[in-house]
Formats: structure tokens, sequence, C-alpha cells
């Protein structure tokens, strides 16, 4: 294939095509799992705890996303809900993978700023991310809730995290876009289950 034979149209087209097939496989997937997340979130929230959330490269885009659309808001003003991203501390982020090793980046926040109760929401879109397992890892070994987001096989992550919410593709732009739309609606169903903001018609 020469340039003068791509067409964006198609391209487009090819593409929207296969988020559509992936947006209808998660809708028949994961319902019960985001009820479980849902679940969890709202129970550590109730109880005083705190939502961690971590990833590498999107997926800690997508940790720092939903950490601050808890921690600021979703759709309308309400009371802040406690989460952080645990991909924002240049200085941990630093000095952890120096002194430690990149393994241990996520286990030595949780350890140092996680308590029994709180959730640990690790994000991978392989499931098999080294720093992401051990920091689940950590969050169990603290008494933390250990739940996740992955692709179709849940990888590493697959009995360590539960519940595990996994998005039925193996392409990784398609898993990262279900991880946001899911996202998005765990943090506006958290709004109306902890009575915040009233249900929209």
């Amino acid at each position: 294939m020469t340039d003068t034979d791509f067409s964006s149209q198609r391209f487009f087209t090819r593409e929207f095509d296969r988020h559509t097939d992936v947006l209808a496989a998660t809708r028949a997937a994961c319902a019960d799992d985001m009820q479980a997340m849902l679940e969890a979130w709202e129970t550590a929230i109730k109880a005083g705890g705190k939502i961690l959330f971590f990833g590498n490269g999107g997926s800690a885009g997508d940790a720092q996303h939903l950490a601050t659309e808890l921690a600021v808001r979703y759709k309308r003003d309400r009371a802040p809900i406690a989460s952080l991203a645990l991909t924002t501390d240049t200085s941990s982020l630093t000095a952890i993978p120096n002194d430690y090793g990149f393994d241990y980046l996520f286990a030595r926040q949780i350890e140092a700023l996680g308590k029994p109760g709180d959730v640990a929401v690790g994000i991978s879109t392989s499931g098999t991310s080294a720093n992401v397992v051990a920091g689940l890892r950590a969050a169990q070994d603290g008494g933390l809730v250990a739940t996740g987001f992955a692709g179709e096989s849940g990888g590493t992550m697959l009995g360590l995290a539960d519940p595990l919410i996994r998005v039925p593709s193996t392409t990784t732009a398609r898993i990262q876009e279900m991880h946001l739309l899911v996202g998005h609606m765990l943090c506006g169903a958290l709004e109306i289950s902890l009575g915040l903001l009233p249900e929209d018609n």
C-alpha cells in the first residue's frame, strides 16, 4: 500500500466499528463487576476511607483522571470524595525506583498511605504490569480492598484483584477506552449512591 491508498474515512469507520464491537461486549460482560466495584468504593468512603488509583502510561493517565473526578467533581458541585492517584508525586516516582526498583513504585506508596478498608484500584491493560501487581499484593497485606481494571485475560491480576473489571479485548486502545467509560460510570454512580447528588432521569 502506498500513501495515496490510505483513506482516512475508511480508517475512521473501521476504528468506530471496532470500538462499538468492544463497547457491546463490555456492556454484556462487565455489569456485575462494575456493581461490585461500586459497592467496594461506597463501603470504603462511608467508613472514612479513600480510593487509591495507580497504573502505568495511559493507565497512569486514567488513574489521575478518575481520582480527580472524585476529589473535585464529576457532574456537578458536591462534597469531595477521598481519592488519590499514586502517579503524580515526582519525588516518589523517582526516589522509589532509584532506591528500591521500579516494581515497588506503587507498593511502597500503598504501604505509606493506605489504611485498612481503603480501596486500591490497579489499572493495567495486560493485567501483568509487575508494579501494579506488587501494589495490589501490598494492598492485600495492608488490609486494603484490592481491585482492578484489566483486559480480557486479566493476566496476573486475575485472582488477586476482586472485583476485577476485565474488558473483553486484547487491543490496548479499546481496553483503555472502556476503562475510562466504566470509570466514569463508577464516578457518577458513586456520587448518587453516597447521596451527594440525585439520580438523573
